[in-house]
């Protein structure tokens, strides 16, 4: 299945359903909430910032480290369409996952118009063995490594998931699980939307960027995740990404979050407090099993999908 289909169909309204039904009034006070949480993360003595995974001077990240024994790390892409936003709106996301053992890693990238989404896409293609760098430099045993992402960046999440479980002549080194938060895979939406002024996108080239159209057999365990109140093209094409997944094969969960927004989404996605599980937790362990089965034990990773 791919989600095309969401452009072909003439009676939606994409620039409603990607732009203005996506606004909720309550954004700027929770966007300048977050901002707040995220200069108190970066301002701590252990936080490690702005460094570099290539030359563009966007080709940056930051490095959030795990609180007492580390158990995983995560490497999360932000959200904006591919043109906007920052790393540094986002930091907040650290918190949680520092306290229940997770390096959190926070990537910027360039933004279009500046390069072509295609161009994008290969420059976000360095962060994987960056983060490896980054860990062994810190003395850290190898560890689960998986991949956040928020609207575009789930998007770019996807794609460098896929890239690294295309075997061992690829360059960019496999990870073992992808979280999907609120994704556009598909942009063949937007080419009709005011958003296109900056991506310049045709039917080819977004044809091309579909991350639907790319997943095979041998991708790491995926969860992707949306607001309920979001609107029916976002629910879509998340569920659409589940189903390219799942039949390809590959272990994959597909949530709904009820109450939750574009934004406020991102507070669901989190470890659950000490000593209770949750969706998180179950996901993690497919997570682990992927990097044991990567390191040498039986291969985990194919499964059924719910």
């Amino acid at each position: 299945m791919h989600l095309i289909s969401l452009a072909s169909a003439a009676a939606v309204n994409h620039q409603y359903q990607y732009v203005e039904g996506q606004f909720r009034p309550h954004f700027p006070a929770l966007l300048a909430g977050y901002q707040a949480r995220s200069d108190a993360v970066a301002a701590s003595p252990w936080a490690r910032l702005n460094l570099s995974y290539g030359p563009h001077d966007r080709q940056r990240f930051d490095h959030f480290p795990a609180n007492g024994h580390a158990q995983g790390a995560l490497l999360f892409f932000h959200a904006g369409y591919w043109q906007s936003r920052d790393k540094s709106n986002f930091r907040f996301l650290a918190e949680r996952f520092q306290a229940a053992g997770f390096h959190l890693f926070a990537f910027n990238y360039p933004l279009c118009p500046e390069v072509s989404l295609a161009e994008l896409e290969q420059a976000v293609m360095p962060s994987v063995a960056a983060v490896q760098r980054e860990l062994a430099a810190a003395g850290a045993l190898p560890l689960p490594l998986a991949l956040l992402g928020h609207s575009a960046g789930a998007h770019l999440a996807a794609l460098i998931a896929l890239a690294g479980s295309d075997g061992p002549g690829t360059s960019v080194p496999a990870v073992d699980g992808v979280l999907g938060i609120s994704g556009v895979y598909d942009p063949e939406p937007l080419l009709t939307t005011t958003l296109n002024a900056r991506l310049q996108l045709d039917s080819t080239a977004a044809r091309r960027a579909d991350a639907s159209r790319r997943v095979t057999a041998g991708a790491p365990p995926g969860w992707w995740i949306v607001g309920a109140d979001e609107t029916e093209s976002f629910s879509l094409q998340n569920e659409g990404m589940h189903t390219a997944w799942s039949q390809a094969g590959n272990r994959s969960h597909c949530s709904s979050v009820a109450g939750a927004d574009h934004f406020t989404v991102l507070e669901a996605v989190a470890p659950a407090p000490a000593g209770q599980a949750g969706p998180f937790e179950a996901w993690w362990g497919e997570v682990a099993a992927c990097h044991r089965a990567r390191r040498g034990a039986p291969d985990q990773r194919a499964g059924t999908a719910d």
